[in-house]
């Protein structure tokens, strides 16, 4: 009968299986040989050129904008821990977009970070020339900052690491705020527009906890320490400027920001020295900009010099003011508002004095104004923008001082114009009851 399958192969010749047994050993040769020669290639390559990673390297995406690499892996919000998403400025981001290996499994030559400086004093910083508007989102590494005691009225040094104190006191209470950011209102202070959370207080402790560490014998003046009102305010202000060294601090300036939902939150620290503000930090959490300044040695963001705008008239100012809780504030306010809205740029307002500040130190926006302002709203803010090149009085062209209250703050350029407006509505403080 006729069969229709194909043949069997013919069997292989001897040279056949030589052939095939030699190409199979140089196969397992070169295999071993790649294998023991990757780990050190591996460990040579930048983790961003790497094709090859395993799947645990993208547990979570250390973002250097929002969380810097100093933290431990617990103090990062519980988004950050999982790797479902990062926020900031641009919303939600999925985690794929922004996918590095974790912490542990790179070198910190892989990390985008700024290399410490060459000098260990503070504030001379590393050859970083003046620049405006700096956007810089680059963590800043703990001791950065050394130097010997202030004297008052010259330019000084930061003695026994308080701007690292400050800094990390900052960072520690940043986490938090990010971790809960929306968190619940638990009562309101002076009305139903002076808002506290739990994490006001939260905050509060963690900063107050490791400045009183390091220096029980100073000063400590909290924003959730005093009663509310501008009476209360003055009042807790003058008992605490009896010591030498004081520490004024808000914990989360913009509450109503925070428990809103919305990422413009400003946490303040200063230092006054027999009643001069002498060191101050402003860190936004959200993205990771930490300002900072000694008295006499400039204005940095995340170690980068900022400088001040150079607007020259109200025509070409961004010009911030706040919302006050107080409607004795808030008349004033809403006149000069009303006035220098044909005038100016544009008016805004964020919600925080702390961003405000900052940003005008930046020259982000030429000025700031307010009539009625507690001392740990401004007092870091005045000193940056001092140091940045510009000009802080109060709402008559008077010297501020800690215990000033209303305040007008500009790149300097524009500011008798910013006054002859103010002075024109009558917003020079606060209205009569």
């Amino acid at each position: 009968s006729l069969s229709l399958s194909p043949p069997p192969p013919p069997p292989p010749r001897p040279k056949q299986k030589r052939k095939m047994a030699a190409f199979l050993a140089s196969t397992v040769l070169l295999a071993s040989a790649l294998a023991e020669a990757r780990p050190l290639a591996h460990a040579q390559t930048p983790s961003s050129h790497r094709l090859f990673r395993p799947l645990s390297s993208f547990s979570r995406p250390p973002s250097s904008r929002l969380c810097p690499a100093s933290l431990p892996n617990d103090a990062l919000p519980a988004a950050h821990r999982r790797g479902d998403f990062v926020t900031g400025r641009q919303g939600l981001l999925p985690w794929w977009s922004r996918m590095r290996p974790s912490s542990s499994q790179i070198s910190s030559s892989d990390l985008p970070l700024p290399s410490p400086p060459s000098s260990p004093s503070y504030p001379t910083h590393p050859s970083s020339s003046p620049s405006r508007n700096v956007r810089s989102r680059a963590g800043m590494s703990d001791g950065e900052a050394q130097a010997d005691a202030p004297a008052r009225g010259a330019a000084i040094t930061e003695p026994g690491g308080m701007m690292d104190t400050a800094m990390e006191a900052a960072r520690r209470a940043g986490a938090l705020i990010r971790e809960r950011i929306g968190a619940d209102v638990i009562e309101t202070k002076l009305n139903a527009m002076d808002l506290l959370t739990e994490v006001d207080g939260a905050c509060q402790e963690i900063i107050e906890d490791i400045i009183k560490t390091r220096y029980p014998s100073h000063g400590f003046l909290g924003e959730e320490s005093v009663a509310p009102g501008a009476d209360a305010s003055a009042i807790a202000l003058e008992e605490a400027k009896a010591n030498e060294w004081l520490w004024i601090v808000d914990p989360i300036d913009g509450t109503t920001n925070f428990a809103s939902g919305m990422p413009l939150v400003g946490t303040i620290i200063a230092l006054a020295h027999k009643g001069e503000t002498v060191l101050s930090v402003i860190y936004d959490p959200f993205s990771d900009e930490m300002f900072h300044a000694v008295k006499g040695g400039g204005a940095f963001v995340n170690n980068k010099r900022i400088t001040v705008s150079d607007a020259s008239t109200l025509r070409e100012s961004v010009i911030f003011t706040g919302s006050p809780p107080n409607p004795r504030s808030i008349r004033p306010t809403l006149r000069c508002v009303a006035e220098l809205m044909p005038k100016a740029r544009t008016i805004r307002m964020l919600g925080t004095a702390a961003l405000m500040l900052a940003w005008v130190a930046s020259g982000r926006a030429a000025a700031y104004f307010e009539p009625d302002l507690n001392a740990w709203d401004s007092a870091a803010g005045v000193l940056l923008i001092r140091e940045a090149g510009g000009k802080v009085t109060d709402l008559e062209g008077n010297d501020w001082s800690l215990s000033t209250r209303p305040l007008c703050a500009t790149n300097g350029r524009m500011h008798q114009e910013l006054l002859d407006v103010a002075k024109s509505t009558n917003c020079l403080g606060m209205d009569e009851k």
